[in-house]
């Protein structure tokens, strides 16, 4: 067996025999959840076990304050599925997630939270879907309920950014930010890069199989509220969604974004226009030409940046 280390983690990392590898990788970020997460750990292997699934569940510490790397480490030294991955800094979850797939052994990975909010025991159920019809690559458990904080404020917001998202890429999303899913690894490989460190990074994986047609389907879940204290904060992340999707969509089809504002912008601006000819012949103000022109950069910029996107090599 070759050994070899992560620049990110603390421990070296044992390489299995390819004949060897499990079909499945749960990822499993782990930040501040050491009350808890032995229960998530007991949940995930009791449901794995029962499926007969070949697996192994990679627990990423976060740089965590609290016991939890010791509670992993005990966890990792009881159990030969677990692999530990401790980092030494802090990344987020989007930094966890990314770098857990991309140090996965398995051909499907799962990705989920140890906060006790998920029903981590359906995770053999979504990879069997993968299993048995190869026309999916991602599977996502859809939330029929929300308990997280500021669910006032939440639930409202996350609409209208799933509405947005909906728009933008033509397809309908039940759920576009939960944390439980699975998907082929193979599929999401080029896609990590996309990958930003916070909690958006389901959103981006979501839109990016969607912007370049890979099937996703939606799993109906429950979803628990959270064990411990969360670490979603309402403005800055709901901020970070929005500009996630648009990013997103920008990267994969800027037209949509930018040509509507552009058309819209000249359409008004010639109708002004033609208004302000009859009320006042040949006099044009200000106003009316900045909204012409104004239509007119924007639709360049769309027209130059869908140009840049379709030269890309790769993603």
């Amino acid at each position: 067996m070759t050994e070899f280390v992560t620049p990110t983690v603390e421990t070296a990392v044992r390489v299995p025999d390819p004949a060897r590898r499990p079909l499945v990788t749960i990822v499993l970020p782990c930040y501040n959840e050491g009350e808890h997460v032995l229960l998530e750990i007991e949940r995930i292997t009791a449901a794995m076990l029962a499926s007969g699934l070949s697996y192994e569940l990679l627990c990423i510490d976060d740089a965590s304050t609290d016991n939890t790397l010791e509670v992993l480490t005990g966890a990792a030294h009881d159990d030969p599925n677990i692999r530990l991955m401790p980092f030494r800094r802090n990344g987020g979850s989007g930094t966890a997630r990314r770098i857990g797939t991309q140090q996965a052994y398995g051909e499907i990975v799962v990705w989920t939270d140890a906060d006790m909010t998920y029903e981590n025991e359906r995770i053999p159920e979504l990879v069997r879907i993968l299993l048995d019809d190869p026309t999916y690559d991602q599977v996502v458990g859809a939330r029929t309920t929300e308990e997280g904080t500021h669910k006032w404020a939440r639930v409202p917001a996350k609409w209208l950014i799933r509405k947005i998202a909906e728009r933008l890429t033509n397809q309908q999303i039940p759920d576009l930010n939960s944390g439980l899913r699975a998907f082929r690894r193979s599929v999401a490989l080029p896609y990590l890069r996309l990958l930003p460190a916070g909690f958006s990074c389901v959103t981006t994986i979501t839109i990016a199989f969607l912007s370049n047609q890979h099937d996703i389907r939606y799993v109906p879940t429950a979803y628990a509220k959270r064990s411990g204290t969360s670490k979603f904060h309402f403005v800055n992340d709901a901020y970070r969604y929005i500009l996630q999707v648009l990013r997103m969509v920008m990267y994969f089809d800027p037209l949509k974004v930018l040509m509507p504002m552009a058309l819209w912008l000249f359409v008004i601006g010639l109708v002004k226009g033609v208004v302000d000819m009859v009320r006042h012949p040949f006099y044009f103000p200000a106003n009316t030409i900045l909204l012409i022109v104004s239509g007119l950069m924007i639709g360049s910029l769309a027209l130059l940046a869908d140009l840049v996107v379709r030269s890309r090599d790769g993603v």
